[in-house]
């Protein structure tokens, strides 16, 4: 995750960044008025952008994403959990090129084969949810919003985005901005693939605990399971405590892989 703070060194990178932020930003606003759950979120085409980005400028893109959801959410309203939304857009930015690098190592991420279908479903699904995790486990901290509701309409909007829109994009832009010499690894030639080992390792912490939060989440925020080890007072519905001390371990072991990927 050294990209993150590295790339701010390098002006392109910076300007690339730039430019997913303001292009995220265009897309998200008109959006504003067509309400997926009305108070809670939109219908997000933008949400393309980030995963294109990411495939694209790598690290750029999750700066890109968490600075143009920003924008994005002073014209809907700004309030104490929208940073939880940053974070969540930085972590949707920037999982799904690295979880393609430790499962295509080079290949280019345009669907041409069953094989390379299933790896760009796992990139954006990871990235999804784990961006889901991260609003639904916030929103329900402060008592805003349960998990179940943030935790799915999250992960639906990314995939409807990434599964009908992103490939499209990547197959027409990504031979490009290649042959321009702008792709991440062209733009840091600094930057270093993960090892076959921490990044395999990387990966499954990743999963375990990206879908781990997201079971938990939902099935502790249904009612469907209480966590009996904890006081009554903290298993109430709609804004579970226990959804706290059960998703955050998980959260952090997610990070942890995201870390060694």
């Amino acid at each position: 995750m050294t990209e993150l703070r590295s790339m701010w060194s390098n002006t392109r990178m910076v300007v690339l960044s730039a430019i997913c932020a303001s292009l995220y930003a265009a897309v998200l606003v008109p959006f504003k008025v067509v309400p997926l759950i009305p108070g809670v979120t939109e219908l997000r085409p933008a949400n393309a952008i980030p995963v294109v980005c990411s495939f694209l400028f790598g690290p750029a893109a999750a700066w890109g994403a968490a600075i143009g959801n920003m924008i994005g959410d002073f014209f809907g309203g700004v309030g104490p959990a929208d940073i939880f939304g940053f974070f969540a857009n930085i972590v949707y930015g920037y999982v799904p090129y690295k979880v393609w690098q430790v499962l295509a190592r080079g290949q280019a991420p345009v669907i041409r084969s069953p094989a390379t279908a299933i790896k760009y479903v796992a990139a954006c699904l990871l990235a999804s949810t784990f961006c889901a995790d991260i609003v639904g486990w916030g929103e329900n901290l402060l008592a805003l919003r349960p998990f179940l509701m943030l935790g799915n309409a999250i992960v639906f909007n990314n995939m409807l985005a990434a599964m009908l829109l992103s490939p499209f994009l990547l197959a027409a832009i990504y031979p490009r901005v290649k042959a321009g010499h702008l792709l991440y690894q062209d733009v840091m030639p600094e930057y270093r693939l993960p090892g076959r080992l921490p990044g395999g390792v990387g990966l499954v912490l990743l999963a375990v605990g990206v879908f781990g939060a997201w079971v938990a989440g939902n099935l502790i925020s249904t009612g469907y399971w209480t966590p009996h080890a904890l006081p009554v007072s903290m298993t109430r519905p709609p804004y579970d405590r226990s959804i706290g001390i059960v998703v955050t371990p998980m959260l952090l072991l997610a990070t942890l892989g995201l870390g060694l990927m």
